[in-house]
């Protein structure tokens, strides 16, 4: 899924921006939090994910 730019500026200030790659968790409005996901260049997450960008209260690193 392709990130607007709302959440490229979050992640931009989020560790691993830099390198291009971050492991990020997605917490979203119903309280869910989805841990470890990957996020390239800052704006694209990966892997198969179930649910819209309007669904992202916020994103935050993950904590190894």
């Amino acid at each position: 899924m392709r990130l607007s730019q709302k959440w490229v500026k979050k992640l931009l200030n989020l560790p691993g921006a830099e390198l291009g790659c971050q492991t990020v968790d997605v917490i979203l409005k119903n309280g869910t939090i989805i841990q470890y996901l990957m996020v390239l260049n800052c704006q694209d997450i990966l892997g198969a994910v179930y649910f819209s960008e309007d669904d992202i209260t916020d994103i935050v690193a993950s904590e190894l």
